[in-house]
């Protein structure tokens, strides 16, 4: 049976961060909304524990993604795949941006 819900209607963590994965009941996958203020800068992590490999896709705004010391500058529309063990931090533009993020192991 399919599972749906509004990521507006999950409480954001962190200020904008919506996770989604306990809401639509995922086993493996996890999918999360980003909703970034202008200037906001992410925490740099990576995911070397969980093997999980990530997607970020920008829906609105601009962006730079730093992975493994490489600036990636993305507009909306671009999907940046992310190994498990690259180091990763998201830095907001001057405009409001939203990303769609994707994880599984």
């Amino acid at each position: 049976m399919p599972t749906k819900v509004n990521y507006e209607d999950v409480d954001a963590v962190g200020g904008g961060l919506h996770f989604l994965r306990d809401e639509l009941d995922c086993e493996n996958l996890g999918v999360s909304v980003l909703e970034c203020e202008p200037g906001w800068t992410g925490k740099p992590h990576d995911h070397a524990e969980d093997g999980q490999e990530e997607v970020y896709v920008l829906v609105e705004g601009g962006a730079t993604v730093t992975v493994g010391g490489e600036d990636v500058a993305m507009a909306p529309g671009d999907a940046l795949r992310i190994d498990p063990d690259e180091r990763r931090r998201i830095e907001n533009g001057d405009a409001e941006s939203t990303f769609v993020l994707a994880g599984a192991p």
